[in-house]
């Protein structure tokens, strides 16, 4: 699973190219790591967790939010915090995932994951990587209310460029279309469910090195 992405373009940039709210996070370009935050695209309401009201949809905007929840109390280190969903039928996250109001989108421009290598010091191959032609793209995530509102990004098994460069996962990459955004965003369960399971088939590009 990636430890990092980058999101090179303002937290304003993203929300314009995915037809949200800019709000006002201060995201201006570069890393995200866990336990650092990031630019999250949400449709459900502030600070107040459950489901929305009834009514006219709120419209997706953009707002901060800190990479990696808190794990459950009998979990064996109980302060490292969890980035990753790689059961989205765990108990711990199902009920998170039926409630679209915790459902969110990540903007990301590139991601590194772990490959199989290592290098001639002997340290592990690190690989970036994008959908082919994307120059701004999303992660399907989740986010737990918290004393601060956190999120972890959903992922799968390793695949194309990915896969062959020895990655285990990677993260589930939305369709860069408006309809598998508003249903991941606003669908019933069942409905979002099958955007993870049919997630982005665009290829993936790999750069050689590191991004700078």
């Amino acid at each position: 699973m990636t430890h990092l992405y980058r999101l090179d373009c303002s937290a304003a940039d993203a929300a314009h190219r995915l037809g949200a709210q800019a709000g006002h996070d201060p995201w201006a370009g570069g890393y995200v790591a866990p336990m650092n935050f990031a630019p999250v695209v949400t449709a459900g309401r502030d600070f107040i967790a459950g489901p929305r009201p009834p009514g006219a949809r709120r419209s997706p905007r953009i707002t901060p939010r800190l990479w990696g929840v808190m794990p459950p109390p009998a979990a064996d280190d109980p302060a490292r915090r969890i980035t990753s969903v790689r059961n989205p039928d765990s108990p711990f996250w199902i009920g998170n995932l039926r409630n679209s109001e915790f459902r969110c989108l990540i903007p990301a421009t590139s991601f590194m994951l772990w490959g199989s290598g290592i290098d001639v010091e002997g340290r592990k191959l690190k690989h970036w990587f994008a959908p082919e032609d994307a120059a701004l793209f999303t992660f399907a995530a989740v986010w737990k209310d918290e004393d601060v509102p956190a999120f972890a990004i959903l992922t799968q098994a390793a695949r194309g460029a990915a896969k062959a460069a020895g990655c285990k996962s990677m993260p589930i990459i939305v369709p860069d279309n408006a309809e598998a955004q508003q249903t991941w965003l606003y669908g019933a369960w069942q409905q979002a469910r099958s955007v993870i399971d049919r997630p982005s088939d665009a290829p993936l590009t790999e750069w050689s090195g590191q991004v700078p």
